[in-house]
C-alpha cells in the first residue's frame, strides 16, 4: 500500500484573452502528447484583466498510466533531471515550467507555433486514495498514508534519475 505511482500529468499553457496564442497552444499540446487538449474556461469575471464568464483563457492536456509516465521523463529531460524542493508541495505533488517546447526530447521547431513555454503538473498518489474520490462512503486520506515530500522526492530520484539542486537566496 506504499507504492507510490503516477496519478496523471497534465500539461497546460496559459493563453489569456489571446486567441491566436490559444490555437497555437492547442496545436502544440497535440503535438507534445498525441492526445486532444481542451480549453480551459473562465469561471468568474474579472473587470480588471477584462474577463467574463465563458471566455477560453488557455488549453490543458491530462494523460494518465504509461503514456504519462514515458512522457514525463521526456519532459524531464528538457529540464537536465534537474528540480528544487520547492517545486514540490507537501502533499508529494510536483510542478514545473518548460520554458521552450524544443527542449523537450524529440520535439522540432514549428514555424507556425513559434518559441512557447508551458507548464507542468504531476499527480502522485498509492492505493487507497480512491477513498477521497468514490461516490459512496467518501473519507478523507489518512496522514499516515499520504505522500510526503520526502517521500516524493525519493520516489523521483530512484524512477526517473532527477537531481535537486537547492534554491540559492538572492540579496
Amino acid at each position: 500500500m506504499k507504492h507510490i505511482k503516477i496519478n496523471k500529468l497534465t500539461l497546460n499553457i496559459g493563453a489569456g484573452k489571446d486567441t491566436n496564442r490559444l490555437e497555437k497552444g492547442l496545436v502544440l499540446l497535440e503535438k507534445i502528447t498525441g492526445a486532444k487538449p481542451v480549453k480551459t474556461i473562465t469561471q468568474k469575471r474579472i473587470q480588471g484583466w477584462g474577463l467574463r464568464p465563458g471566455v477560453p483563457v488557455g488549453c490543458k492536456v491530462t494523460l494518465r498510466k504509461q503514456k504519462a509516465r514515458e512522457l514525463l521523463s521526456r519532459l524531464l529531460y528538457a529540464r537536465d533531471n534537474k528540480l528544487t524542493q520547492d517545486q514540490i508541495d507537501t502533499n508529494g505533488n510536483v510542478a514545473f515550467g518548460i520554458p521552450e517546447y524544443i527542449d523537450i526530447q524529440d520535439m522540432q521547431y514549428i514555424p507556425e507555433i513559434g518559441i512557447t513555454g508551458l507548464e507542468v503538473c504531476v499527480t502522485l498518489e498509492r492505493n487507497g486514495f480512491r477513498i477521497k474520490r468514490r461516490k459512496i462512503m467518501k473519507r478523507k486520506i489518512p496522514n499516515k498514508h499520504k505522500i510526503s515530500r520526502e517521500e516524493a522526492i525519493d520516489f523521483l530520484k530512484k524512477e526517473f534519475n532527477v537531481k535537486f539542486e537547492e534554491e540559492e537566496d538572492e540579496l
